[in-house]
């Protein structure tokens, strides 16, 4: 079967929410930008891994490559937090690295990550929360919100008190019931289609998975493209 050349584009949703200016850090960087440069915001024809099809795909992780960028992304999530967290908890892997990076910009004393064991987030490698201590919730992208919300749980077990929830990019349309603030540098609405219903499937262009060769060559071209 013959199939279209893809070529990746960059996306044209803007949406990003006002920064609160604090003293002595750094102002809100121009998020969307960074990610296209990056080749980690691509628009096409996506594969995702809930079987769902999208016009677009966000690999956050393909920003925080960059050490200064990530340091900047997370200073710029710091600034939208008042009160400074004893500790800061993210879930694994996509979160590890924002999470630390705003942890030290708040310069709150522990940075921990959480593991799935059997399907549920656990704190492991030794890392405990105290009763009373105040949790910031850190991701890097968050769609559904499910791994936020066992995590947000997750610190109340240990009788933590979650303050909020920051996050580099929010992919849902409605922000999800996390029980305390969701604060986000980004707001890019994820539009998903049924495969059946998918109107990019009759247009008859080529479906990729994300990790995929062809997936590959589309974020170089993106990156390519902007350099």
């Amino acid at each position: 079967m013959t199939t279209r050349p893809t070529t990746a584009q960059p996306a044209k949703t803007p949406g990003t929410a006002k920064a609160r200016a604090v003293p002595g850090r750094s102002r809100k960087p121009d998020v969307q930008r960074h990610l296209i440069e990056a080749g980690a915001l691509l628009e096409g024809h996506f594969l995702l891994s809930s079987g769902l099809h999208s016009d677009k795909y966000l690999q956050c992780a393909l920003l925080l490559a960059d050490p200064k960028l990530a340091s900047d992304m997370g200073k710029s999530l710091a600034a939208l937090q008042e009160e400074i967290p004893d500790a800061v908890v993210s879930p694994a892997v996509g979160g590890i690295v924002i999470g630390q990076e705003v942890a030290r910009a708040l310069k709150a004393r522990k940075a921990f990550f959480a593991e799935r064991v059997e399907g549920a987030l656990t704190l492991r490698r030794g890392f405990r929360l105290l009763p009373g201590e105040k949790v910031v919730v850190v991701e890097d992208v968050i769609t559904t919100g499910r791994s936020v919300k066992e995590l947000v749980t997750l610190a109340k077990s240990w009788g933590a008190k979650p303050l909020a929830v920051l996050s580099v990019a929010v992919r849902s349309v409605e922000d999800p019931d996390f029980g305390v603030p969701l604060k986000t540098l980004l707001r890019l609405p994820l539009v998903v289609h049924k495969p059946e219903d998918c109107p990019l499937c009759r247009k008859g262009l080529p479906l990729v998975k994300p990790g995929s060769r062809e997936f590959r060559k589309m974020a170089d071209t993106a990156k390519k493209g902007k350099a």
